[in-house]
């Protein structure tokens, strides 16, 4: 049974900081492409940014680029984002997401993950 748990969301101000992790278990972690996704209230869910199965191999939404970073620990089955200079528009649930490896095209679009974490709260204050 697959499963993925977020952690590190929470409440910050303006022009703060947060990492987000996500641990996974019941996959090869190592050969699954990660995702992060998040969705506001009233909005659909949006890519955020996926990394390969290496580190380099990366893939961000425009609205964060410079901003956040994705990273993975294979040997801790954890991929990591990095929140900085927060905006309030960061506000949203933030979702993690696998599919296995499929090639250098990480996949943006959600229906193209088989699995999902629950979501935790990112709420950025003004």
């Amino acid at each position: 049974q697959v499963q993925l748990v977020e952690s590190g969301g929470g409440l910050v101000q303006a022009g703060g900081s947060l990492r987000l992790s996500c641990t996974a278990s019941g996959l090869t972690f190592s050969t699954y492409t990660m995702g992060w996704f998040r969705q506001a209230p009233g909005k659909e869910r949006e890519f955020v940014a996926a990394v390969g199965l290496s580190a380099s191999s990366t893939n961000y939404a425009d609205s964060v680029k410079g901003r956040f970073t994705i990273s993975r620990d294979n040997a801790k089955n954890t991929v990591y984002l990095q929140m900085n200079s927060l905006k309030p528009e960061d506000t949203a649930v933030y979702y993690c997401a696998a599919v296995p490896w499929m090639g250098r095209n990480l996949p943006r679009a959600a229906p193209a993950y088989n699995y999902w974490g629950q979501g935790t709260q990112v709420t950025v204050s003004s």
